[in-house]
């Protein structure tokens, strides 16, 4: 089974925060790679995509996936496309995270416009997921 791409640097508590839901999903039976330096802290037992850049929540979405082309969202998504992952995940800049996606990997065919799945926790069931949660401002029923 392949991993999943896992953004070391992405989000506020990062890296120690990811790195200990990693090593939850790792838990429960789910491959994981982390993308991230090379000296990165608390990564011991998790084989490691290295990449020297991180994008910053501040930071314009398609010009910092064209610029910074060693960034852990670029990788986490050439691992994808490469067949290295399965998926790929950040907690970091949402609109550089579809960015890169879009840029590395492509759409699927017939597929006009991408969405963003978002898991909503309920109390004593499986958790429901809401499709598009923001990716899309501007949307046609045709989508």
């Amino acid at each position: 089974m392949l991993p999943i791409a896992v953004d070391a640097l992405g989000g506020d508590k990062s890296p120690s925060e990811i790195i200990a839901g990693a090593r939850e999903a790792v838990a429960a039976g789910i491959a994981v790679v982390l993308v991230g330096p090379d000296d990165l802290q608390g990564r011991e037992g998790f084989d490691l995509i290295v990449a020297s850049e991180v994008i910053e929540m501040h930071e314009d979405a398609a010009s910092s996936v064209r610029n910074k082309k060693d960034s852990t969202l670029v990788r986490a998504a050439e691992a994808v496309r490469d067949g290295k992952a399965s998926a790929m995940i950040s907690a970091g800049n949402t609109g550089a995270t579809m960015a890169s996606a879009l840029l590395r990997m492509g759409r699927i065919e017939g597929v006009k416009r991408p969405a963003i799945a978002t898991p909503i926790p309920a109390p004593g069931t499986t958790p429901t997921v809401l499709l598009d949660a923001g990716a899309n401002t501007e949307v046609e029923p045709e989508w």
